[in-house]
């Protein structure tokens, strides 16, 4: 029998981009039409930096669905992202640093089991960056006032 259709493309994912100018400068938009703008010249981000972007989107997609899971009262979560990159080409990460700022009356064991299993089992982005990144993470809690 053969392969749903359907089911294959869920699996592709495909996105354009678009050169905005002269310049280093380009748009890049998913299937949606959602953008996001890249840039070489400090004019928008960079490509390195929307990475590390894309780390933290990803795994505070995961974090907030956990924690809802687990019942806790997530009220918001912010992540600082500090990548270090080698000096010889290619100028790849080696270490990459997420610190979450999660506001909420939270318990931290649950806080803790939630970064740990995002980043080891559910975010596509850190697990495939995590071949040759090494990874570190810190969070802290604010509780509400």
């Amino acid at each position: 029998m053969g392969r749903d259709p359907l089911e294959e493309k869920i699996n592709i994912m495909k996105v354009k981009l678009e050169r905005i100018n002269d310049s280093k400068h380009f748009k890049g938009i998913n299937d949606e039409g959602h953008s996001l703008e890249l840039s070489g010249d400090g004019n928008a981000v960079g490509p390195m930096q929307s990475v590390l972007m894309a780390a933290a989107g990803c795994s505070s997609i995961d974090i907030v669905l956990i924690l809802e899971k687990m019942r806790q009262p997530l009220e918001d979560i912010q992540v600082e992202v500090e990548g270090t990159r080698r000096e010889e080409m290619p100028r790849i990460f080696t270490d990459i640093h997420m610190h979450y700022v999660l506001t909420g009356d939270l318990k931290e064991k649950k806080v803790k089991q939630a970064i740990d299993s995002s980043l080891e089992k559910y975010c596509s982005v850190s697990l495939t960056l995590a071949k040759t990144v090494n990874f570190t993470t810190s969070f802290e809690i604010v509780k509400p006032v």
